[in-house]
């Protein structure tokens, strides 16, 4: 929701004629939209939630959700007037390219916004190429999208990133961390076949379970531990994440979120000291302000020189748990030397920032795309530039 909603609110506030509709598939996330929609909801944006209505789906649905996102699919099929009804849809995942490949509204215009700024391939698969227009956060989402996929530079718009107007203009931190100790965020990802959980999640926790001398924020890939078993499509991986242990929970130096509403406004990965993961695209979030960061190769991948996993340039690459203390050491004692100049140049490739807020380039973008005019970024009001800036997190 932070790399869209955004821009919606950003066309609302530009009071072009159009007509702005959120579309949302669950209660939470609709009570997202209200809260983050400061006022526009109802005033400039209709909101919209979506639901299965076919009988045929919501069995389907129940029966196998905890292994598939099948509502996710299902919910296409079971409203395509809606999906008829819009000229644009604005998207920041790639499902939606089955109501043009399954459901045949060859005619409906779809915006990719991504989500993230990551380096896995599956940012860079041939869905890609399947959308009417991109919008991307930086020269390297560009470069990749051209050369990998053959999407055409002219349907390529370098907008920044919408979901850093988000920031909350004070640091929101948590009682756990405030006595002095380090913090570090260990954040794997999902995906069986490159996480770093499955194998090895447990005995980071015992680490630190060990090493009290630490802060530790566990903040995984909020899908981890939605369902009880996780499968994934680009390599057709099931597996499960399992059950976090009691020790774990009442370890007084480890804090522990499987998804609340922090996970994903940022606010951890701008609080902590190190950066622990793997293939997260969050770890590019993290270097927003330039720290040390330790990886986890979990799967022995050879990876050197592959630009899916370009972020591993950014601190010490690990394949065993018993050097984990001496590459944090090495990070920190290497940071302002080693790692940070490699930090900047791939932060900069991967983020085109401008004094002008992101959701309101990304708002033109959309809006020329939809044949509207929109006002040059020397036209917007440095208050308004200034109050989008600081957004509603």
């Amino acid at each position: 929701m932070a790399h869209s909603l955004p821009i919606a609110l950003a066309l609302a506030r530009g009071g072009r004629d159009l007509e702005i509709v959120v579309a949302t598939t669950n209660r939470r996330l609709t009570a997202e939209v209200i809260r983050l929609g400061g006022g526009l909801v109802g005033h400039g944006v209709s909101l919209v939630e979506l639901d299965l209505t076919r009988r045929a789906s919501r069995l389907l649905a129940a029966t196998t959700e905890a292994v598939l996102p099948a509502t996710k699919l299902l919910i296409y099929g079971d409203n395509l007037d809606f999906f008829r009804s819009l000229d644009v849809l604005v998207v920041a995942e790639k499902t939606s390219l089955i109501l043009k490949t399954r459901h045949g509204l060859r005619d409906l215009k779809i915006i990719h916004t991504r989500h993230g700024a990551g380096d896995r391939a599956i940012g860079f698969d041939k869905a890609s190429a399947g959308f009417d227009h991109v919008l991307v956060s930086g020269r390297k989402i560009r470069d990749r999208l051209v050369h990998e996929t053959g999407v055409d530079p002219a349907r390529i718009s370098i907008v920044g990133y919408p979901k850093f107007d988000l920031l909350p203009a004070r640091r929101a931190t948590h009682p756990l961390l405030d006595d002095g100790r380090p913090v570090v965020l260990y954040n794997p990802h999902v995906s069986p076949h490159l996480s770093s959980w499955y194998q090895d999640g447990r005995r980071v926790l015992d680490w630190f379970v060990e090493h009290d001398d630490h802060h530790l924020i566990f903040a995984p890939h909020v899908m981890l531990f939605e369902r009880p078993f996780v499968a994934t499509i680009d390599k057709l991986r099931l597996d499960r994440a399992g059950r976090i242990e009691e020790r774990y929970l009442r370890a007084p130096n480890i804090h522990i979120d499987l998804g609340s509403r922090a996970s994903t406004t940022m606010a951890y990965t701008q609080r902590a000291d190190l950066y622990l993961g793997d293939v997260s695209s969050q770890v590019y979030e993290f270097m927003l302000k330039p720290r040390p960061c330790v990886f986890l190769n979990s799967h022995r991948i050879a990876w050197a020189g592959d630009p899916n996993f370009g972020h591993w340039r950014t601190g010490p690459v690990i394949e065993d748990l018993a050097d984990l203390g001496s590459a944090m050491e090495r990070s920190r004692r290497e940071h302002e030397t080693v790692w940070r100049p490699v930090q900047e140049a791939l932060f900069n490739q991967s983020f085109d920032l401008t004094d002008e807020p992101s959701a309101e380039r990304a708002a033109r973008a959309v809006a020329r795309f939809a044949g509207q005019a929109w006002p040059a970024p020397e036209a917007v009001g440095l208050a308004d530039a200034a109050l989008t800036r600081t957004g509603t997190f």
